[in-house]
């Protein structure tokens, strides 16, 4: 098994769905793979290893085309619990086609620049409940924008061989200049003067979100994406989605 996770990214993908129709997944349990890093030197040498393995140079899916699946999760620290949610959206429409839960105990403790170590297998195990291909994922953090160059999006990308990006709501540790107020304006998100992300203006005059690339998608790619995800609110719909899902399902496991 590779470090970090099982190795899904040879999955077939499945035909296209009947329009109008959705598929719902079942909540999955949550299996923490064998060898799982249970500490920060263990998850920093698998963050080095599969770091290298990131795909920069491709294009990414056409944008409004296919499918496009938003994921993110949610704790629970009394109990010690995470839930994780897929939702897949049919990119054209943004129509909910899928959607999938996974929940488990915490594999890993609180670090920043290892959170993908809490979230991955709850985030796998989502994808994997699907009843079909999720194209495109968004996830709820980074990617490249990240202080070892390998957040979630990238991670997960690596993993599963699917074309990830990541959208997140606020700069990390990184800097940026103000973009135009106008809807559609970026501006690079910097580590001194390495670009790592942009902060894209989903909406004329409101706060940017901060895209970067996961894997096998260019940054123009994602932030073309993003905009067209985001047609009404700041957030777009991927991510809108599965957080109200895996919210929803966490009340569910309280009760």
């Amino acid at each position: 098994m590779p470090p970090g996770g099982p190795d899904r990214s040879r999955r077939a993908p499945s035909g296209r769905l009947p329009r109008g129709r959705r598929l719902v997944g079942t909540m999955t349990t949550v299996r923490i793979p064998a060898g799982w890093p249970a500490t920060e030197e263990q998850a920093r040498a698998v963050q080095d290893e599969l770091r290298g393995r990131v795909i920069l140079d491709e294009p990414g899916p056409p944008v409004g085309e296919g499918r496009v699946t938003g994921v993110d999760v949610a704790y629970d620290d009394e109990r010690d619990v995470v839930v994780a949610a897929a939702v897949v959206l049919d990119a054209a429409t943004l129509d909910v086609v899928a959607e999938s839960t996974a929940v488990g105990r915490v594999p890993f403790p609180y670090v920043p620049g290892l959170l993908a170590f809490r979230e991955v297998p709850a985030v796998l195990a989502a994808l994997d409940g699907l009843p079909c291909a999720p194209g495109l994922v968004v996830c709820d953090g980074y990617g490249l924008a990240h202080p070892r160059r390998f957040g979630l999006a990238s991670h997960l990308g690596v993993l599963t061989g699917l074309p990830t990006i990541g959208v997140a709501k606020n700069p990390f540790t990184f800097a940026y200049e103000e973009p135009g107020t106008a809807r559609g304006s970026s501006a690079p998100l910097l580590a001194g003067e390495e670009e790592v992300g942009r902060a894209l203006r989903t909406r004329t005059g409101v706060k940017p979100v901060f895209v970067s690339v996961g894997h096998r998608v260019g940054a123009d790619a994602a932030c073309a994406h993003t905009l067209h995800l985001a047609r009404a609110f700041r957030l777009p719909e991927t991510t809108r989605r599965a957080d109200a899902l895996c919210r929803r399902a966490l009340k569910e496991t309280a009760a």
